[in-house]
């Protein structure tokens, strides 16, 4: 039986047009040279953290769900993932699809145990993350009850405001951000929509 070379995609991002992906892309080739796998596709954005739309991250996850290839190559995982919320959606989608992932400089392979655990407690660090912000901002509204404040439709708080742009940076719908922190849908989508513009998404 012939064993036939693992097929990588590697995914590299710069923030700006002043910045250069050939360090990354050339030690990436390195790695995948040294593991003995076959490259068949490079993925590469020029757009900062912050944006939503990177086409480059967008084309690699369709070619992964096309299975074209069987590992994710990175150079570092702030390259890949706006938030701790956003790698480890990636992960799971990866993982779904049985593709491994490699963060060269975190020294995080899915293909070893370490690094499966290392990226499953990033999970539950992404989930107390997003539970923190919630319970910091039911507290806040508690208090502002007993103080005898308006809550619902007056205008909203700056604590509900940062929550709101917190959670839309983390990659959540606008529905989901309302349910979570118990708000009206309307005030979810007035600030997400103020957010999104500020970060240059398409509405």
């Amino acid at each position: 039986m012939i064993n036939t070379p693992r097929r990588a995609a590697i995914y590299a991002r710069v923030s700006t047009e002043g910045q250069f992906l050939d360090n990354q892309l050339r030690e990436l080739r390195a790695v995948s040279d040294r593991a003995g796998w076959t490259i068949v596709a490079e993925h590469v954005d020029t757009a900062s953290g912050a944006t939503a739309k990177r086409a480059g991250l967008d084309r690699m996850l369709a070619d992964a769900a096309r299975r074209k290839f069987d590992t994710v190559l990175v150079w570092d995982v702030s390259r890949l993932a706006r938030s701790l919320r956003d790698l480890v959606d990636i992960f799971e989608t990866l993982r779904a699809l049985k593709i491994d992932l490699v963060i060269h400089q975190s020294g995080i392979d899915t293909q070893t145990p370490a690094g499966i655990a290392m990226m499953q407690m990033s999970g539950v660090f992404a989930q107390f993350e997003r539970a923190m912000i919630v319970e910091r901002t039911k507290a806040g509204m508690a208090r502002a009850r007993a103080r005898g404040a308006q809550i619902g439709r007056a205008p909203v708080g700056d604590g509900t405001v940062a929550a709101i742009r917190s959670l839309r940076a983390s990659g959540l719908s606008m529905d989901r951000i309302a349910r979570d922190l118990k708000i009206g849908k309307g005030v979810s989508q007035r600030v997400c929509q103020a957010f999104d513009r500020e970060q240059g998404v398409a509405q």
